[in-house]
């Protein structure tokens, strides 16, 4: 039987390195995409295929995703976990140019990869962009990251309906152990920010379980997800998961 491919963005740590870290164990193969290299757990296996790309950087996409994919032209799934937080804060006093650069990174940068692979005329089965509560819920704090988000899912929307031959969807995968979480934890004023102490709070309990636990749930919610409609929004949380 032939292995199936996934693309996964954001592989050098976190989620991503947990998604493909979880593909190759079910002997996947992964091409995977990051700014830094990702750990030699991936780095060392077979089935896993790197290349180096900032995604602020949208011409090394031109370049990055062929050298990457090589001749392979179909993908069964790719997974859009690259993501840039930025200052959590109030919106009005993030710097323009911060703002700027997560939209680049959590928006612009998908539109750009995937029309690269439609361009490579690479097919896809299964497209899953991770996104966020915080692109639904107005919680004060969450600023530009909030914002990248809410268009990320309307990014994915609008694909599905320009691309009825992909099954897109809009992941949130709930809150994760990562260092994103150690951010808000220990530099955002929680105090002003009350509505993100629950963040705090979860941390060390199952409400924050640790990233290779919600890729192997993404990972088996691949199914299902596939069933919802293509270019909606999901809360892997309240998803009939066994």
């Amino acid at each position: 039987m032939n292995a199936r491919h996934a693309l996964v963005t954001g592989v050098s740590s976190g989620l991503g390195a947990s998604l493909a870290g979880a593909l190759l164990d079910r002997g996947w193969l992964v091409y995977g995409l990051s700014r830094r290299l990702p750990p030699p757990s991936l780095a060392q296996q077979a089935n896993f295929r790197f290349v180096a790309c900032d995604l602020a950087r949208i011409d090394q996409l031109h370049s990055s995703l062929p050298a990457l994919l090589g001749v392979c032209r179909h993908l069964d799934v790719a997974l859009l976990n690259a993501g840039h937080l930025g200052v959590l804060g109030d919106l009005a006093e993030e710097a323009p140019l911060e703002l700027l650069r997560t939209l680049q990174v959590n928006v612009v940068a998908n539109q750009a990869l995937l029309a690269e692979l439609f361009h490579l005329g690479v097919g896809i089965g299964q497209c899953i962009a991770i996104s966020s509560g915080a692109s639904v819920n107005a919680t004060r704090g969450w600023s530009g990251y909030g914002v990248s988000k809410a268009a990320l899912n309307m990014l994915i929307a609008l694909f599905a309906e320009e691309r009825p031959d992909i099954h897109f969807l809009s992941l949130a995968p709930g809150l994760i152990d990562t260092a994103m979480q150690t951010y808000v934890a220990n530099e955002v004023d929680l105090k002003r920010f009350s509505g993100m102490q629950r963040l705090a709070d979860a941390r060390g309990t199952p409400a924050m379980p640790p990233p290779e636990l919600v890729a192997q749930r993404i990972l088996d919610a691949l199914p299902l997800l596939r069933e919802l409609p293509s270019g909606s929004y999901a809360d892997l949380r309240r998803l009939p998961l066994n």
